[in-house]
């Protein structure tokens, strides 16, 4: 579970869509797919038509993972901060009704616009 406290993915880069699918598809609802995933160093995003799914891989073998969905009907508020000259990285904070905010952190040729039309589209 993600502790809302202290919820932060860094350095996540775009990864195809098929690296998590085999390992979350089952969980998806009627008309979900797949639009755009993430991977970190161990961890990684999935972004859904339908919500987020943050992937936690714990324990030294990482076979022992956590899967937190966070559906867009949630989100209260989102902020984007682009990459500069010299912070390289892109943000993307989330504020989930009830739970608190998560924090995402691209590296600096991930498509954040098209992250942010992902969202858009699914609260606004």
């Amino acid at each position: 579970m993600i502790d809302f406290k202290n919820a932060s993915y860094f350095k996540l880069k775009a990864v195809d869509n098929s690296t998590y699918s085999s390992l979350i598809s089952a969980t998806f609802a009627d008309g979900e797919s797949i639009l755009s995933t993430f991977k970190g160093i161990r961890d990684g995003v999935v972004f859904t038509n339908k919500r987020i799914i943050a992937i936690n891989v714990q324990g030294l073998t990482g076979t022992k993972k956590d899967f937190t969905s966070l559906p867009y009907s949630k989100i209260q508020a989102f902020s984007v901060e682009t990459a500069g000259i010299f912070d390289l990285d892109s943000e993307l904070e989330l504020w989930f009704s009830g739970l608190g905010k998560v924090k995402f952190e691209f590296v600096k040729n991930a498509n954040v616009s098209a992250i942010c039309k992902i969202i858009s589209e699914r609260v606004l």
